[in-house]
């Protein structure tokens, strides 16, 4: 806690550098602007909203729950052409085919998940298993995620995620099917399914638990406030959970988002995705070395404007972090389950 020291990350095959006695140091360098308090309900000009008007020129339909349309600008379409042979191995490229989704999780722009009811994250939960299973029905990956608040690049203030499903498997997925793999052929069972029972007993890095998730700040953690939530049965995909791990699944998102926002009492801004198994071709193989896992990657370290920049030594050494793993949970921890916006009612 007090000495610097690196921790293996068994996930991504790499290391951390912890540096817990640099927190006490002074800070003059960039402020954030907190999130606006005062988003509209429902404005004309966001493209997310119900009725409104995106820039290919289409009208949202006046949807109620939640509601998903292809991208108007992908990363991924299905029909690009092959970019050809190299003529040199240090100038390879190779096709890239996909379809790229966005999905809004409310109708109401001034609502984040935290302050949605169970039953309303419930069903964001299944429409992201429905696209799960659907995509990857001929996509080997199916990449869910969220970009939330300005700082992480969101660009339009309405709950929203998007889902990019690709013909290849990603970089992340690649170095976490092959470090999955291996702990399984060398221990005999699944890496995250072990670390989640082994977190469960040690309790130190414990954020939320309910009868079938657990939320811990990883022993690795690389970002301030980085937590990993993740199933206590073997999981491999997220169309995999049952009716009551789906229930439980939104207690649990609405518990660790309330207390990120209860941190520094602001919509707390980050990064979080959905990893598991393979799909396409990949459904046909066995990939019980997998364990479906959630990561948030929340930038804020101090304060609602002082954030955590990776940059540096970061970028050309490896991560390192300023405050322990178990500090952070410890602080998560002890933080209320009522939204700091719901105590007075």
């Amino acid at each position: 806690a007090e000495h610097q020291h690196v921790r293996y990350n068994p996930l991504r095959d790499d290391w951390v550098l912890v540096s817990a006695h640099r927190v006490k140091r002074p800070w003059q360098g960039q402020l954030e602007k907190p999130p606006p308090e005062d988003v509209p309900r429902w404005d004309p000009n966001n493209p997310l909203c119900p009725g409104a008007t995106r820039a290919n020129g289409e009208v949202n339909p006046q949807y109620e729950g939640t509601f998903v349309f292809p991208n108007d600008f992908p990363a991924l379409q299905p029909d690009a052409p092959e970019p050809g042979d190299s003529d040199h191995p240090l100038f390879q490229a190779a096709a890239a085919r996909g379809v790229c989704k966005v999905m809004c999780f409310h109708p109401w722009s001034d609502l984040t998940l935290p302050l949605m009811s169970l039953a309303e994250i419930r069903v964001v939960i299944d429409a992201w298993a429905e696209l799960a299973a659907e995509l990857g029905a001929s996509y080997p990956w199916v990449q869910i995620f969220e970009n939330k608040g300005a700082m992480m690049g969101c660009s339009n203030p309405h709950p929203h995620c998007q889902v990019w499903a690709s013909s290849f498997l990603p970089n992340e997925a690649r170095l976490e099917d092959r470090t999955q793999r291996q702990h399984l052929s060398q221990h005999g069972v699944p890496m995250l399914l072990e670390y989640a029972e082994q977190e469960a007993l040690r309790k130190e890095r414990l954020v939320v638990e309910n009868a079938d998730w657990i939320v811990v700040v990883p022993y690795w953690a690389t970002w301030p406030y980085q937590t990993l939530l993740l199933p206590r049965r073997h999981v491999c995909r997220l169309q995999d959970l049952c009716d009551s791990e789906r229930d439980s699944l939104a207690s649990i998102m609405q518990r660790l988002l309330i207390k990120y926002d209860n941190l520094f009492e602001v919509s707390f801004p980050y990064s979080m995705g959905w990893h598991g198994a393979p799909t396409g071709p990949y459904l046909e193989e066995d990939c019980g070395h997998w364990q479906l896992h959630a990561h948030y990657y929340p930038p804020l370290l101090r304060s609602a404007t002082v954030r955590k920049f990776m940059v540096g030594y970061e970028m050309l050494a490896q991560a390192q972090r300023d405050l322990t793993p178990e500090q952070a949970a410890e602080r998560l921890r002890s933080l209320p389950e009522v939204h700091y916006k719901q105590r007075s009612k």
